[in-house]
């Protein structure tokens, strides 16, 4: 490494702020970072709401970094964000201005035509969606975002993410103060976010301070069991281009990144897919590098072959990396004499073929709103990762179903799906499922995998009905003597808020209007089985 090529990576990276005029008269602010020597170079844009000046640096590089490794840097505020003008609606203002930023970006002196996007969450749907006939960026890495406002972005299986809903929400409620000079506001919404009041207040506080924001509009969506729901689609002429998607095994935009993937095939593309050891907000090392190989290969004319799987997936429990595998994964059947929820070693799981067992047996859970089971781990609590949640399985309100020990080493990749036939004693009732692994060496241990949710209203009380429950991806390697297990509750506080059991009150916080409901798993059709995780 040359004397001269350490001086030149010793020296500040230079950055400018500038506007752009959108045709509507609206100024966008954007910071460039600019790398040293001659250009002109590729440009790396990022469109975010949450200010130019942090640039994502909770998951990304520095711009700094970027620029040092010859990129032109662009982090734009959106409309009505940061130092741009205008009002903030959300995902609706973004495909017009996303189509208007690529033509100004192109034409940056520094530029020499080629772009590439970046960005996670909010982010990464800005790199997706732009006005019919828009030409696309030469490559792209969105990382965990979705399209469907409903599927991706606020409820899973009819349930609003209580938590991760109401505290985004508010975050932007108070950059909305900020940006008002509202201060009175702000410290109400940050002390409540601090000491968790949110949890109990945060709908009112966004009924009273951002009632037009996107995560009170959602909540009351969800409320309304409507289906007039916004989703987005890309062009099909950006899903062809390069694409590097990335997404986390406890992220709540994971099955969003799987949706992504699977248009950008039926668009013609040839997408990669990463799934790491991610939460939203903490990534895995290695990743900036990871998207740098990726831009360098197509916004610098070097190897085109990018070496990397079209599919690569981190393993839960051998944690390693490993390409996808399309097999069909055992189907089990839920089993017990009735104890399953006060016995965490009596309802098992069995592999036995439907055909050769009967099983008519009842297993009832009660559901106590002023005990709430909490949810822990994952990938909608406030706690998300991999988590021990042994002591939540010997609760009496959980019910417990494991296999025998595995008899030799077994793979389960796919999307876990829990039917079962239920009776409810309640208008409404939620059932909230955990998938872990009980590992033979360990005891009291129960290494939860996988979540998920599915809410009922307007239940026929006392009526059998079918239920179908999926949770989230996963990968995992159960070793010979591991056990799998399923647990269901009728709660996940406060990953979801507490269904009160009847229509006339909404689904939030533990309240007075919240009923003892008594849940029953008629486990005669009750079956676990695993779909594909991507499409052959």
């Amino acid at each position: 490494m040359s004397r001269d090529f350490l001086k030149q990576q010793m020296k500040p990276i230079r950055y400018r702020d500038e506007d752009f005029k959108l045709k509507d008269g609206t100024l966008l602010k954007s910071r460039i970072w600019v790398p040293h020597g001659k250009g002109p170079w590729p440009v790396l844009l990022m469109r975010q709401p949450y200010k130019r000046e942090i640039a994502s640096t909770v998951t990304y590089a520095h711009p700094s970094w970027w620029a040092s490794n010859n990129y032109v840097v662009v982090i734009q505020d959106v409309r009505g964000q940061g130092g741009s003008e205008g009002k903030f609606s959300g995902f609706s203002q973004e495909a017009s201005d996303t189509s208007e930023t690529h033509g100004w970006v192109r034409s940056l002196p520094e530029c020499n035509s080629l772009l590439g996007t970046y960005g996670f969450s909010y982010q990464g749907l800005t790199q997706l969606i732009a006005d019919e006939g828009t030409p696309p960026p030469d490559c792209m890495i969105p990382a965990m975002t979705g399209l469907s406002e409903k599927e991706h972005w606020s409820c899973e299986g009819g349930a609003y993410w209580w938590h991760l809903g109401l505290a985004w929400g508010l975050q932007l409620a108070a950059q909305k103060a900020q940006r008002e000079k509202d201060s009175n506001t702000w410290n109400e919404i940050r002390e409540s976010l601090e000491s968790k009041k949110y949890l109990l207040n945060g709908y009112e506080l966004l009924q009273k301070h951002d009632p037009e924001g996107m995560a009170y509009k959602w909540l009351q969506l969800s409320h309304e069991r409507t289906k007039n729901w916004n989703s987005y689609e890309p062009l099909d002429s950006w899903l062809k281009k390069p694409l590097l998607l990335i997404g986390g095994w406890w992220d709540p935009h994971l099955k969003g990144i799987l949706d992504i993937f699977e248009k950008a095939k039926i668009a013609g593309g040839d997408p990669k897919l990463l799934i790491g050891p991610a939460t939203h907000l903490q990534w895995w090392e290695g990743i900036q590098k990871i998207q740098l190989n990726f831009f360098d290969t197509h916004l610098k004319e070097k190897d085109k072959n990018f070496p990397f799987p079209k599919v690569k997936i981190w393993n839960l429990t051998t944690k390693s990396w490993e390409t996808s595998e399309q097999k069909v994964n055992s189907t089990w059947k839920l089993l017990s004499n009735g104890l399953a929820s006060i016995s965490n070693l009596e309802g098992s799981l069995s592999q036995i073929a439907d055909s050769d067992i009967e099983v008519n047996t009842e297993v009832n859970l009660v559901h106590d709103p002023w005990r709430p089971v909490p949810a822990i781990g994952g990938h909608l609590s406030d706690c998300p990762g991999e988590v021990n949640r042994f002591e939540l399985d010997i609760r009496p309100d959980v019910a417990v179903f494991t296999t025998p020990p595995f008899s030799k080493d077994q793979r389960i990749e796919g999307i876990p799906i829990l039917n079962l036939e239920t009776k409810c004693d309640r208008e409404g009732f939620d059932l909230f499922i955990a998938l872990s692994k009980i590992p033979s060496e360990i005891k009291n241990v129960s290494t939860q995998l996988s979540t998920g949710v599915l809410r009922i209203t307007n239940n026929q009380i006392t009526e059998k009905s079918f239920r179908e429950i999926k949770l989230q991806p996963m990968l995992a390697t159960f070793k010979e003597g591991d056990c799998l297990r399923i647990s269901i509750s009728g709660s996940g506080w406060p990953a979801i808020g507490i269904n009160p059991g009847q229509n006339q009150h909404l689904c939030e916080g533990p309240s007075p209007h919240c009923l003892v409901t008594t849940i029953s798993l008629l486990l005669s059709n009750s079956k676990l089985k695993f779909e594909s995780l991507i499409s052959s």
